[in-house]
């Protein structure tokens, strides 16, 4: 799914209004009224009261149109109406029928609710919003913010930006956003503002969104599907790759355990792994069907192989010392098969950064924040981060797979961000099992785009659906393996019933 900027949604609003032969105030009552049905479907019960804060944008506008649908559904209705500019002529149009509706505004009236019951919606702005707050709006989010409810913002959390740094802003539950997601919803900067998402579908010009170009693109389930490769039906383990996954030191193999067992059930025909000698009991005994070869007694000290891997992994539990470091120059140097790049190799790397030079084209990098800002640097912000991102990926024509509570993919100029996952990943050897992941889909001839971004999205929908059974607190790094299966069940399933 393409992320448009403001800007884009803009003229696709527009394009939709002229080839639709439409009026903006019927867009606009189009998209208030999804709202109103989504809202109706999730919150049934009359008891609830609905206390409505409007701008007089569009943005407003739609507030308005919501609130009195909910209204003359025999809702209880309270509405605020904040000056927050010149009022645009279909608010106004909507203020209009709020009188002829009989709903009053603006009355200053306490109300009574039960506990649980009383609703937040906020359409004080929307994707406009290019201004500071003024004082008076930010005591107003502020007081939607201590409110005990349930906060519902329409299109954009209000004092959002969508293209620069947002200091303050509504916290909102959930985000009923019109037909794209938006990049500053998924910025970890802006986490406590977009807790939940909902795109809505409001019929915007079909034409404009496939022909209209971004960089920014949104992995759902639809995306992931097309990405997909099934098993053929006369498979065997020599069509379906061998994975050679290069790591571990004494007291941290369960690293390269993790990563070998996740390229396994991510489909990978054959996987080998090669570790220090203090290792090879326990990942034999742990993990049968791998085979493995040893470097080393605590720490590998060369790497040398005498068959040629489908793909590689390589830096999970390696360590940093000083021969290692060596023997990954050498590596780099040497072979050049498709490779994910982890953990203390990536470290490695940001000491020896003329290696990057050396790594094959569209090699995997899955660094998490830390490791990234000893690659790229620091950042200002989330904005700023992407763009170093960008230009590194670009200057060693690599992909970077940046996890953080939203994981995103870059490559060159193009920015995948993920849609599955949850807090039951925040857990160690979680990018182990990632890397792995990615890896074994390499092994299984995906190109290194598709494996990258079917792998976040696999492993993520792993845990999804892992969650559901043992909770987020008790999650732990093979339990996403346990649920590969699961999650391949799942998209299976989907692809079938299309």
């Amino acid at each position: 799914m393409k992320i448009f900027t403001a800007q884009e949604i803009r003229q696709a609003d527009e394009i939709t209004v002229l080839r639709q032969d439409i009026t903006s105030l019927d867009l606009m009552d189009r998209a208030a009224n999804e709202v109103f049905l989504w809202i109706k479907y999730k919150f049934p019960d009359k008891e609830t009261v609905f206390h409505i804060f409007c701008g007089q944008g569009n943005n407003g506008g739609d507030g308005l149109v919501v609130a009195r649908q909910l209204h003359e559904a025999g809702y209880l209705v309270i509405l605020e109406v904040f000056e927050t500019g010149k009022p645009g002529s279909d608010f106004t149009v909507n203020l209009n029928k709020i009188k002829d509706a009989g709903l009053a505004y603006n009355t200053g009236e306490s109300y009574n609710f039960k506990k649980g019951k009383l609703v937040v919606i906020d359409a004080l702005f929307g994707i406009g919003l290019s201004r500071e707050l003024s004082q008076d709006i930010k005591e107003v989010i502020s007081r939607i913010n201590s409110l005990k409810a349930v906060v519902v913002s329409i299109d954009v959390p209000s004092g959002l930006f969508l293209d620069r740094p947002t200091n303050f802003a509504v916290n909102s539950d959930i985000v009923l956003t019109f037909q794209f997601p938006k990049l500053a919803f998924y910025l970890s900067a802006n986490c406590n503002f977009t807790k939940d998402i909902v795109v809505l579908d409001i019929g915007l010009d079909t034409d404009y969104i496939n022909t209209t170009k971004s960089s920014y693109y949104f992995t759902d389930a639809f995306d992931a599907h097309t990405r997909y490769k099934p098993l053929h039906p006369h498979a065997h383990k020599g069509t379906q790759g061998h994975t050679l996954i290069i790591g571990g030191s004494y007291g941290k193999i369960g690293a390269v355990c993790l990563s070998a067992k996740a390229a396994l059930k991510s489909g990978s025909g054959l996987v080998t792994a090669y570790i220090p000698e203090c290792g090879y009991i326990s990942l034999q005994s742990s993990l049968p069907e791998a085979m493995v070869l040893t470097s080393g007694k605590n720490n590998i000290e060369n790497i040398n192989f005498e068959f040629k891997p489908s793909a590689i992994a390589i830096g999970m539990g390696l360590g940093q010392e000083q021969d290692i470091q060596n023997a990954l120059g050498n590596f780099f140097k040497l072979y050049n098969a498709p490779m994910v790049i982890d953990a203390d190799a990536l470290n490695i790397l940001s000491y020896n950064k003329e290696w990057l030079k050396l790594l094959p084209e569209n090699t995997i990098l899955t660094p998490h924040p830390k490791e990234l800002e000893r690659l790229i640097g620091k950042w200002d912000d989330d904005f700023d981060k992407l763009d170093k991102i960008k230009s590194f990926s670009k200057q060693y024509r690599l992909i970077i797979v940046a996890k953080d509570s939203t994981t995103m993919i870059i490559s060159n100029d193009d920015v995948y961000i993920n849609s599955t996952g949850n807090a039951g990943l925040a857990t160690g050897g979680s990018g182990d099992v990632l890397a792995g992941i990615i890896a074994g889909l390499l092994s299984q001839s995906y190109n290194p785009v598709d494996a990258s971004i079917f792998g976040v999205y696999l492993h993520g929908l792993s845990a999804d659906i892992g969650v559901k059974e043992i909770s987020r607190q008790a999650f732990i790094a093979s339990d996403i393996i346990h649920y590969i299966g699961a999650a391949y069940l799942k998209i299976e399933k989907e692809i079938h019933q299309k």
